[in-house]
């Protein structure tokens, strides 16, 4: 299997929004959340977000959706199975050379 059939890198959060996204938490804090990647897999789209600043803490996945007025959202994943596969290929493509 070609793994850059599989997982394709794509930007249409970064050409909205740059590198940093502001969401606010269930609490009503504002995040600013660096994008790490952005990609395609298995005909969704994700991205990978880190708290601003933290480069070793966990990493959150969302997926990209198109919302009201033709602008992209993030949308929680609450399918741990899905949450599971989609992190496990990523890390594999993007830290490949690492291992």
């Amino acid at each position: 299997m070609n793994e850059s059939l599989d997982i394709q890198f794509i930007d249409r959060l970064k050409s909205v929004y740059g590198d940093s996204i502001e969401m606010t938490d269930d609490r009503g804090e504002i995040r600013v959340l660096s994008l790490a990647a952005e990609f395609e897999y298995r005909n969704r789209a994700y991205a990978v977000l880190l708290p601003e600043g933290e480069r070793d803490a966990e990493p959150d996945l969302f997926r990209i959706v198109q919302g009201d007025a033709e602008q992209w959202q993030l949308e929680s994943i609450n399918d741990d199975d899905e949450w599971e596969e989609v992190m496990e290929r990523y890390d594999e493509v993007a830290y490949r050379d690492a291992f």
